[in-house]
C-alpha cells in the first residue's frame, strides 16, 4: 500500500508558520507591555518622591521661586506619566488584538490537524485491513497446499 499523504499538508505547514509568527509577535508585545508598565511605575515612584520632597521642603520653609519650580516639575511629570499611560493603553490594546489573532490561528491549525489525524486513522485502518486480508489469504493458501499434499 502506498505511503500516507495528507492533501492539505502544505496548508497545515503554512498555518503552523503563521501561528509561530503570530506567537512571536504576541510575545514581543507582551514584553513591550511589561517594560512600559515598569517604566510607568518608575515614573510614578519618582513623582511620589518628588512630591514628598516638596511637602517636606514646604514645612521647612522655601522661597516662592523654589516652590514654583517644584510645582512646574511636578506638572511636567504628571504630563509625562499621562502620555506614558496612554502609550501603555495602546500597547495593551495591540497585545489583546494579537492574542485574538493567535487564538484564531490556533483554532484554524487545530482543525486542520484534527482532519489530518482522522485521515491518518482511516489510512491506518485501511492498511490494517489490507494486511489482515493478506494474512488470511496466506493462511488459506497454506491450508489448500497442506490439503493437496495430504
Amino acid at each position: 500500500m502506498k505511503k500516507f499523504q495528507f492533501s492539505l499538508e502544505t496548508v497545515l505547514d503554512y498555518k503552523q508558520q503563521v501561528l509561530t509568527s503570530l506567537q512571536t509577535e504576541h510575545g514581543t508585545l507582551l514584553l513591550q507591555v511589561k517594560n512600559q508598565e515598569d517604566y510607568v511605575a518608575s515614573l510614578e515612584e519618582e513623582y511620589r518622591r518628588l512630591d514628598e520632597d516638596f511637602t517636606a521642603r514646604k514645612l521647612e520653609g522655601m522661597t516662592i521661586s523654589d516652590a514654583l519650580a517644584f510645582e512646574q516639575c511636578l506638572r511636567a511629570m504628571e504630563g509625562q506619566i499621562q502620555r506614558e499611560v496612554e502609550k501603555l493603553v495602546r500597547l495593551r490594546h495591540q497585545e489583546e488584538e494579537k492574542r485574538a489573532q493567535v487564538v484564531e490561528a490556533k483554532r484554524e491549525t487545530s482543525s486542520i490537524e484534527k482532519l489530518r489525524e482522522r485521515k491518518l486513522d482511516s489510512y491506518n485502518k485501511a492498511v490494517q485491513k489490507s494486511e489482515e486480508a493478506m494474512i488470511d489469504e496466506l493462511v488459506s493458501t497454506k491450508r489448500v497446499m497442506a490439503a493437496q499434499s495430504a
